[in-house]
């Protein structure tokens, strides 16, 4: 019996070493719901910009990526299905967002998705994310000791209905530590701290549902988030921004250093992998 071929806009890019990257906010495909947004732009502004670019080194350090092209404003896979809030009493975004980090209303009146549209988009497009993400964890986790689980984000410097001020460039989620050994965030903040990057560990962004279902540190399956500042590697703009001004192109002599730096982390990511526990 022949295993069905994965959907089209699930992205699997399979690797022997033990460290899975998670692309969950790369995507910009609004499917059959574009007509129901106000703004295809706006729909798709808040993705994480060319993430998927900026880490295509990957596949050559044999690291296994899991990718969907589905836009984050038809579902969100690092949210928690059940609806709760990763980050109680602070502004957020629903598992079928209704609103852009900005706050600004996405659906045109009326369009908003039903409860019984958001179970059928979670079993279209959210179920078989983890189910993949899954099965790759578990292939590399039969073979390797240990395996790691990078869950790959950027988002604007400034967005202040989310949070005060300019984000660090590195903000290492790792759920308070309940994600993956302190060895593992200890060796990707050292990375950080040696580059002329800033960077903080469990600050404003501690890790998604990706990062918190997946860390199962007692299984040897640690998991860790990094969610980059976009003017890292972008050449960002500051203050509101427009259809005609984002997103800002990718410019690989911009984004240079930051690379460097995120393969010294992947690296690390390795290092600690190889480690029998």
């Amino acid at each position: 019996m022949t295993t069905p071929a994965p959907p089209r806009w699930l992205k699997v890019t399979r690797g022997a070493a033990p460290l899975v990257l998670s692309f969950p906010h790369t995507g910009t495909d609004l499917t059959d719901y574009e007509d129901r947004f106000i703004s295809p732009w706006m729909a798709r502004k808040d993705a994480d910009w060319w993430v998927d670019q900026l880490y295509d080194f990957a596949h050559d350090l044999g690291a296994t990526m899991v990718c969907t092209t589905i836009s984050r404003s038809v579902i969100d896979v690092n949210r928690d299905p059940s609806g709760v809030s990763l980050y109680p009493g602070q502004p957020t975004t629903e598992l079928c967002p209704t609103t852009t980090f900005d706050g600004e209303p996405l659906y045109k009146a009326g369009q908003e998705p039903s409860a019984a549209e958001i179970n059928e988009r979670r079993i279209t497009f959210y179920d078989p994310y983890h189910a993949a993400l899954g099965a790759e964890i578990k292939r590399l986790r039969d073979v390797h000791p240990r395996v790691v689980v990078y869950d790959c984000h950027s988002i604007r410097s400034n967005i202040p209905r989310l949070f005060e001020g300019a984000l660090p460039n590195f903000n290492i989620g790792t759920n308070s530590g309940a994600s993956c050994d302190a060895a593992l965030s200890d060796a990707v903040a050292a990375v950080c701290k040696a580059t002329s990057f800033s960077h903080i560990v469990n600050g404003r962004f501690k890790g998604g549902f990706i990062t918190r279902s997946s860390g199962k540190p007692a299984d040897n399956v640690h998991a860790i988030q990094m969610e980059l500042a976009i003017r890292g590697y972008l050449n960002e703009i500051t203050g509101p921004i427009s259809e005609d001004q984002w997103p800002a192109k990718y410019d690989e002599k911009y984004a240079a250093p930051m690379r460097a730096a995120l393969k010294g982390i992947l690296e690390a990511c390795l290092a600690f992998a190889s480690k029998n526990p």
